[in-house]
């Protein structure tokens, strides 16, 4: 290869992961309410795998429910990026 083109093709792969941060930023910036209550429930969830089981059940149910509610707010942000 010459240098020419191998400073070409990492210009080239430099510009593309540039070009999809860019992207991917933008996407989670357009619904930043969203986002913080994703990431606020994936913590809620580590906090809930890292607590004792001793809860009468109601830690599991937290959980179950904690993963439901990921799962709704995650289709959410899907659903506002497609229509």
């Amino acid at each position: 290869m010459t240098r020419t083109f191998r400073t070409v093709a990492a210009g080239a792969v430099v510009g593309g992961a540039l070009a999809l941060g860019a992207a991917l930023g933008v996407a989670v910036a357009e619904q930043p309410h969203m986002q913080a209550a994703l990431d606020a429930l994936k913590s809620a969830r580590a906090e809930l795998v890292a607590g004792t089981p001793t809860k009468g059940g109601h830690r599991v149910e937290a959980l179950r429910l904690t993963n439901l509610a990921i799962g709704e707010v995650e289709k959410a942000i899907e659903f506002d990026r497609t229509h």
